[in-house]
């Protein structure tokens, strides 16, 4: 059976519940309160549901799920009372799962996660990343946090693009006197220099500063790409890169928010441009302080624009990088580090499977063997010893342990990686 990914921990914990055949569900006929709940589809007779789990979703918030105890059933009013209030009264058209007494919905989730936890090391959620960037002199990159493995590692050695500015002049066309201008000679990433700004406490967020620049046709590109460092951190957006068709970037066609920033650190940034169809003029760049960060001092350094899919990638030998576990850092051998040169770095790899602590989250990794293997989980919890076994649950969580190992060996099979940590 081939693998299936995507489904959420609702989907996954239903079809172990009918696996072990406890599970019922439905839909709620009238309204009943926040201790009661009204179906025309249970059965049995009074009491027949007590001690049995309930799970309610609640049809006002559809991120909301709440496990009870059912306390007391009455059949001829078809209505089930609950031990603990829920937050919210039930209402026709609320759904609900209806478990066996000894299968407690929330282990169910638990023993999902344990399925999870079980596969790792044996399947990961592939990742491509480009967000490294080489620069000739660096030969170690902080590995990104979500990256457990890594396969393959390819540099850029060829796109269309335009540079829009080399950072190698100040920004002239509008400026700010909170704003102290330099060329940096000794701390820069392409060509002789960066622009160093010398950002004063008294800057208002929305102060800018712009440069004119020769008429730029980038209407052909869809990505920004630059070098920025911060003597401070800054969230996502909180500097802009401004381009316009007018001088002094009066009414910006892009503008730009540039991703966080750790403090002093360079960090290469890419910014999908909004609407480059109308980029067919661009004569004024700028960098706007767009939130009150306090006095700081802000580099920035060769601005270009990017045709993604023009882009071509070469493998680098496996020879030529190796991982520092201790540091999580890739480190570029000495003809590795030639090779890249200046150029952006893409890591193939993957991630370990994430745990799932929601129902609405979906799993990254084969759904047949997460149903199994808590399927298996789950006989096993109730079998009890050998002499209390009387439904032979040992022996079903044996066939449902084999059905999940079976699952398992059709894993992707994984070949020349190297794991992270």
């Amino acid at each position: 059976m081939p693998a299936i990914q995507g489904r959420t921990r609702k989907q996954l914990r239903q079809s172990i519940g009918y696996n072990l055949g406890a599970l019922h569900t439905g839909t709620t006929y009238d309204a009943g309160s926040t201790t009661t709940l009204i179906s025309l589809t249970f059965t049995g007779g009074d009491d027949y549901h007590n001690g049995k789990w309930m799970v309610v979703f609640d049809t006002s918030n559809s991120d909301n799920a709440e496990t009870r105890l059912v306390s007391d059933y009455t059949s001829s009013a078809y209505r089930v009372t609950l031990g603990q209030a829920l937050s919210f009264a039930t209402v026709a058209g609320d759904t609900y799962e209806l478990w066996e007494t000894p299968y407690n919905p929330n282990v169910i989730d638990e023993f999902i996660n344990q399925a999870i936890m079980g596969a790792m090391g044996w399947v990961y959620d592939p990742i491509e990343n480009i967000s490294l960037h080489g620069d000739g002199k660096q030969s170690r990159f902080d590995i990104p946090s979500n990256i457990s493995m890594i396969s393959k590692i390819e540099y850029r050695h060829k796109v269309s693009f335009t540079r829009i500015h080399a950072c190698g002049s100040t920004f002239d066309e509008k400026t700010d006197s909170d704003f102290t201008q330099s060329l940096d000679t000794n701390d820069k990433k392409q060509g002789v220099q960066s622009l160093k700004m010398v950002i004063a406490a008294g800057a208002a967020a929305g102060d800018f500063v712009t440069d004119s620049i020769t008429s730029k046709n980038i209407s052909g590109y869809d990505t920004i790409e630059m070098w920025v460092k911060s003597t401070v951190a800054t969230s996502a957006g909180n500097l802009k890169l401004l381009l316009d068709d007018t001088a002094s970037c009066g009414s910006p066609l892009e503008t730009l928010s540039i991703p966080a920033l750790s403090a002093d650190t360079w960090t290469f940034v890419r910014m999908s441009l909004a609407n480059p169809e109308t980029d067919t003029a661009i004569i004024s760049v700028g960098l706007e302080y767009d939130a009150d960060l306090g006095a700081c001092t802000v580099w920035i350094d060769d601005i270009v624009a990017v045709a993604n899919d023009t882009a071509e990638w070469t493998i680098l030998d496996r020879r030529n990088w190796k991982i520092d576990k201790e540091s999580r850092d890739l480190v570029l051998q000495r003809d590795g580090h030639k090779a890249v040169g200046y150029a952006l770095i893409k890591i193939i790899g993957g991630d370990k499977p994430a745990l799932m602590t929601a129902d609405t989250d979906t799993s990254e990794i084969d759904e047949n063997y997460i149903i199994a293997q808590a399927t298996s989980l789950a006989f096993l919890s109730e079998s009890g010893g050998p002499a209390t076994d009387a439904d032979a649950k040992r022996q079903i969580s044996a066939f449902w342990s084999d059905q999940a190992q079976r699952a398992r060996r059709t894993f992707p099979m994984l070949t020349n990686i190297r794991s992270v940590d």
